[in-house]
């Protein structure tokens, strides 16, 4: 489970961030919460809520970036290619800095380190700590950039890659992630967090490339298409169920394909109505509503962390959806029939009716002054306590994080 991830010098925000899942023992947390393998109280649901242009999607950027940088990017990134980070733009020259912690099933915490330039890694660390009583953190391995010898130093403790392989990892990439391309035992642990999200470098993900992978995950994954279905009846979005059919075309006979290779297959998703007199008719999902496009899109991403465990990170969870649709979706996180790895949800909104849902460890506010975000959880307010209408309170500015209109 995620504990903690910070930040510094990243998109809109300065100075250090942290975000923290820990909950204490008197936390109201409403049934979003777990207790995690090494024994921490921790949210399953976490509300990031602020003014249009504040910095929330920036505040949640970090893990998917994480996500991608850890197990992507020796794969993915080109020899020459910069590193997709973006320093705040006061200080352009100054590294950003990333922090995370999780636990795995067997209590084991994990603390990953990056500092890093669009052009090098600077630093790079892992380190672990086992569940045993007074365990400490103790290092994996350490990567440290020498700018004078124009080469990498790397420390390694069980981490087992090979030193001369170690020394050739690009500037770009982690060595994590180059690591689980060698077989590193740990480094194949390690990327095998999964992580659902929504959002890209560049901002969210085209809703067309959303859709078609929804479309081909819910095709290869019977049961979670039922569940899927049964939830968008749930909802009221007027469907009977959702038809998803694999086509398999033939190449054009004007494209000569070389032998052996044949275009990808077509997935086609078909909204199912089914009227009072029993009749049956279907529609193009695109015909559909968009608050129907996006409830199938969030679902996939809901559905397949829930499934097996890890966290879903998501921009705008209510998307084209009625705020009466964000419950529940986030009660999907609160029940251990329908959460029962303890999957985590992070997510921004635009609907303060979740200050009604969650309790105050669970909501981050997040405001912009003088060109630089910054974000604080609610509890963390003196003041602010349990019993409090937190939702009226924050519509009348009591907490701060709101338009200045």
């Amino acid at each position: 489970m995620l504990h903690s991830f910070a930040f510094k010098n990243f998109l809109s925000f300065r100075e250090r961030t942290e975000v923290s899942f820990g909950l204490t023992k008197k936390a109201g947390a409403h049934g979003w919460d777990a207790t995690s393998p090494a024994g921490q109280r921790l949210a399953t649901a976490m509300a990031v809520v602020g003014a249009n242009g504040a910095g929330k999607t920036s505040l949640i950027k970090p893990l998917a970036f994480l996500n991608w940088f850890i197990t992507h990017s020796f794969l993915q990134s080109q020899p020459t290619a910069q590193i997709p980070i973006k320093p705040h733009f006061s200080s352009p020259n100054d590294p950003v800095e990333f922090e995370v912690e999780v636990d795995d099933i067997s209590g084991t915490l994990w603390r990953y380190e990056l500092k890093a330039t669009p052009e090098r890694v600077l630093h790079e660390a892992v380190y672990k700590r086992p569940k045993k009583k007074s365990a400490k953190f103790s290092y994996v391995f350490v990567r440290q950039w020498n700018e004078a010898a124009k080469e990498y130093s790397i420390k390694q403790d069980g981490f087992d890659l090979n030193p001369t392989e170690a020394k050739k990892v690009r500037p770009n990439a982690s060595l994590i992630s180059t690591a689980a391309q060698y077989g590193v035992e740990i480094a194949q642990h390690l990327i095998g967090t999964h992580v659902a999200t929504n959002i890209l470098q560049a901002g969210r993900v085209d809703p067309n490339v959303g859709f078609l992978n929804a479309s081909i995950f819910f095709f290869d994954n019977a049961a979670l298409k039922e569940q899927m279905e049964t939830l968008l009846r749930n909802l009221d979005f007027g469907l009977s169920g959702v038809e998803i059919r694999k086509l398999d075309f033939p190449a054009p006979l004007e494209i000569k394909l070389p032998e052996g290779v044949k275009l990808p297959p077509q997935y086609l998703a078909l909204g199912v109505h089914t009227l009072k007199d029993g009749s049956r008719h279907e529609l193009h999902m695109t015909e559909e509503s968009s608050g129907t496009r996006t409830a199938f899109v969030q679902l996939w991403y809901l559905l397949s962390v829930l499934a097996t465990g890890g966290i879903a990170v998501i921009d705008e969870l209510e998307s084209d959806m009625h705020p009466h649709m964000i419950e529940p979706l986030l009660d999907l996180f609160s029940s251990p029939n329908t959460n029962p790895h303890s999957a985590q949800i992070v997510f921004t909104s635009h609907s303060i009716e979740v200050m009604s849902l969650l309790g105050k460890s669970q909501v981050i506010l997040v405001e912009k002054n003088d060109c630089e975000s910054e974000a604080w959880r609610l509890d963390t307010m003196e003041g602010v306590r349990s019993q409090d209408n937190l939702y009226a309170k924050y519509m009348s500015g009591a907490y701060g994080a709101v338009p200045q209109l």
